[in-house]
């Protein structure tokens, strides 16, 4: 049986997962189809018996938060103490009990008081997977701020500020919209935290915030496509991004229902592909490649070709497997690593 919160809009609710192989049968009381039967028919006394079915999954919503956020939810992420776990807004973080569904506390609250000075807004938010009392969240401005509960009940002062300088040589109308951060994920271990902005997934040591240590550039080759992107608003697209069990590799989304990935250690990537051609058992994954510019090879998609409504902005990846799901428009893949 497994528990998880989901959100939908303002709403959260917690749901139990459970899976069923068995189904009991020899009801005294009741046919097999469910008719129930005249008490004054039974003259024998049956045992009921468990009989092998076909799996089934079930879900079904034990509580509902409701009544809490102003603007839609953005991330819900359950603390390490099991108890307690946190919803954010544009504007606003609650803490909130697993067992008490009608009320919550604001710890971080960034709505000024004249709405026309609001010059950023929460993008993401998330515990740390072993310290209960710290959690950051990342600003539509590229910054990640840390924040400890002990230091105060209002969490109006973080305790660590990460932001990367940006390079003058970069810098362009849509410098501020591509540096805001989509995502922020904390390691397994809890030495790293993994953010994703529009172009790029960078790792950050919690012991150094003046700039990451790694930089992924997840398409770097639609730079020169950003006008077209502002216009059709795909420049506004809220990438995921996720960590292997081990920390050693990381995976975001991308359009052309493109996703990627990048090993830690060997400072290899990879671009795979989730469509319809790859659904089937046992299909094995072809390396995709996106000619920038130049002659373009046999195998290779020219960025001119890439399909911009298809889009993986989705991404998990099992604890402790090699099994990973990712999100198109309106299907859910999933891909287990390569079984002899």
């Amino acid at each position: 049986m497994t528990k998880v919160n989901t959100t939908s809009y303002k709403t959260i609710k917690l749901w139990k997962i459970s899976e069923r192989d068995k189904r009991p049968e020899g009801y005294n009381l009741k046919e097999e189809d469910g008719r129930y039967r005249d008490p004054t028919t039974v003259t024998t006394l049956r045992v009921p018996v468990f009989r092998p079915m076909d799996l089934m999954v079930e879900a079904s919503p034990r509580r509902i938060f409701a009544n809490a956020h102003t603007y839609h939810i953005n991330s819900i992420s359950i603390n390490s103490d099991y108890e307690t776990y946190l919803s954010a807004d544009d504007l606003r973080i609650n803490l909130w009990h697993l067992e008490i569904t009608d009320r919550s506390f604001n710890i971080v609250d960034i709505k000024p008081a004249n709405m026309e000075e609001l010059t950023e807004v929460i993008t993401a938010a998330e515990f740390h997977p072993n310290s209960c009392n710290t959690f950051v969240y990342s600003s539509s401005k590229g910054t990640i701020r840390l924040c400890d509960m002990r230091a105060s009940a209002l969490c109006d002062r973080h305790s660590k500020l990460f932001e990367e300088p940006e390079d003058p040589s970069n810098r362009s109308f849509f410098s501020e919209i591509i540096s805001s951060i989509s995502d922020v994920k904390f390691s397994h271990s809890g030495r790293y935290m993994m953010t994703r902005d529009y172009l790029s997934v960078k790792i950050w040591d919690l012991n150094m915030e003046n700039r990451p240590v790694e930089t992924y550039q997840v398409h770097e080759y639609l730079r020169s496509k950003l006008c077209s992107l502002y216009e059709n608003d795909c420049i506004f697209d809220k990438f995921e991004c996720c960590w292997n069990g081990s920390d050693s590799v990381v995976m975001t989304g991308s359009y052309n229902n493109f996703f990627r990935m990048f090993d830690r250690n060997t400072k290899r990537d990879i671009t795979l592909e989730a469509s319809r051609e790859n659904n089937k058992p046992r299909t094995v994954l072809k390396p995709r490649k996106v000619c920038a510019s130049g002659k373009r090879k046999k195998d290779e998609i020219s960025v001119d070709s890439l399909d911009f409504n298809k889009k993986i902005l989705h991404t998990a990846w099992h604890p402790k497997e090699n099994i990973i799901a990712v999100a198109t428009t309106n299907n859910l893949y999933i891909f287990q690593d390569k079984v002899n």
